[in-house]
């Protein structure tokens, strides 16, 4: 099986993952959103299929690179609940994390408001 799938749709790329994310798919992930043409400005990562994901996969999410082109919007889909524990763990460690602007679709409005 792949690692993750890649769609193209005008200017938003979708990655769908396929298995963990940790430090060892960590390289592959990150060379898949890096290789993204410049004129893609959203990448919407589908978290669907990734069950787990250790401290690598909030270096994937939080952690973009500078890049030329516009500025690339992230969001992340269909979590399963430990990938979304994590989450959550990560800004009550770290406030200033923009947990609300990556889950705005998935975060109750509580949450996001906070």
């Amino acid at each position: 099986m792949r690692l993750f799938t890649l769609r193209i749709d005008g200017a938003a790329a979708h990655i769908v993952v396929h298995g963990e994310i940790d430090f060892d798919t960590l390289p592959m992930l990150r060379a898949a959103a890096a290789d993204l043409p410049p004129d893609v400005t959203e990448l919407v990562w589908d978290l669907h299929d990734a069950r787990f994901m250790d401290v690598a996969g909030l270096h994937l999410l939080f952690e973009q690179p500078p890049r030329p082109g516009p500025a690339r919007k992230t969001t992340v889909i269909n979590l399963a609940p430990q990938p979304l524990r994590l989450l959550l763990l990560a800004t009550e460690v770290n406030p200033d994390l923009e947990l609300a602007c990556l889950l705005s679709d998935v975060l109750p409005a509580t949450l996001a408001d906070d």
